[in-house]
């Protein structure tokens, strides 16, 4: 049988981390049992600079618990980060590993499932959620929104699909080719091209602790999504220029007929209205090209992208 890692990022998890290894270790117990997985297969907990006792309860359970590792990171570097820094750390220590966060809301019966369709020669597997009603209502809307805007945009990602997902070795390696820093996980898993399939499930509601997704962080993920896959909003930004030139000349020509015609042009209102206008526009699109400026400048700089402060490894390592 092949080995599975686990891969848990964790901030400021306190109220529900011990909850998640209990019931991660009691399914990495049964795969074992059922041949499903190797014996030497782990879940490893990546705590993202928690100031909380995140880490401190996973080091007392790291003795308790067979299959624990952690992975203590030294400081806050954000989920994808540790995502990522927990996939770099495995990626030749297993043949398959999968991601899931922390709160469990993603459901972990379906592993199973996933690894079914590895045996069956899946690179990588999706979780995807068939039903969001443990969302709030503005939640369900708002990512909803962000996918069909994706699609739009013409990026590439999975319909309702966070970062629950299994792959294999050679994506895992293949990742390890990405160098960017400007990090979204859901985008460019989808870029490897290799063979995948969708595992389906009911996403539960947090059972403890708060989301560590508020509204600023979604838009803000949902911004670096679109901006590091896609160059569309430039594209939108100088056709809506285009429109308003457009719509500039039809006005000249209306104000000079009207004049020959001996009729005043009134509406210092109007005039106003459009004089903000557009400074409102031509702002909006210097914005949007200075963040573009600004990921290229953060990729120019080659900085890294985590720090590993300690690994609680292998038991007899």
């Amino acid at each position: 049988m092949d080995t599975l890692a686990i891969i848990v990022p964790c901030y400021n998890e306190q109220e529900v981390i011990l909850t998640t290894i209990k019931q991660i270790d009691q399914l990495l117990t049964s795969l074992i049992k059922k041949e499903k997985i190797a014996n030497d297969s782990y879940v490893i907990y990546v705590n993202d600079g928690s100031n909380d006792d995140t880490w401190n309860i996973i080091e007392n359970n790291y003795k308790v618990y067979q299959h624990l590792q952690g992975l203590n990171l030294a400081s806050n570097v954000g989920h994808q980060n540790a995502l990522l820094a927990g996939m770099h750390h495995v990626s030749d220590k297993c043949d398959m590993a999968i991601s899931i966060d922390a709160d469990l809301q993603d459901d972990i019966n379906v592993i199973e499932q996933m690894i079914d369709k590895y045996y069956q020669g899946c690179n990588i597997i999706y979780g995807v959620r068939d039903d969001r009603s443990s969302d709030t209502v503005f939640k369900r809307f708002t990512a909803q929104t962000f996918y069909k805007l994706m699609q739009f945009l013409g990026v590439k990602s999975i319909y309702n699909h966070a970062d629950f997902r299994l792959v294999d070795k050679r994506a895992l390696k293949f990742l390890k080719e990405y160098p960017e820093r400007n990090l979204f996980l859901r985008g460019m898993v989808t870029l490897l091209g290799l063979n995948s399939d969708c595992v389906y499930y009911s996403r539960k509601e947090r059972e403890a602790g708060e989301s560590k997704y508020p509204l600023k962080k979604m838009l803000s993920f949902a911004f670096d999504g679109i901006t590091s896959f896609s160059i569309k909003p430039i594209t939108m930004i100088l056709l809506l220029g285009i429109i308003i030139m457009l719509f500039s000349i039809i006005a000249i020509i209306y104000t000079l007929f009207s004049y020959i015609n001996g009729h005043s042009v009134a509406g210092w209102a109007s005039l106003m209205i459009s004089i903000w206008f557009l400074s409102g526009v031509q702002l909006f699109g210097i914005g949007l090209v200075g963040e573009y400026i600004g990921k290229v400048y953060l990729e120019t700089k080659r900085r890294p992208r985590y720090h590993i402060e300690d690994w609680l490894g292998e038991k007899d390592a």
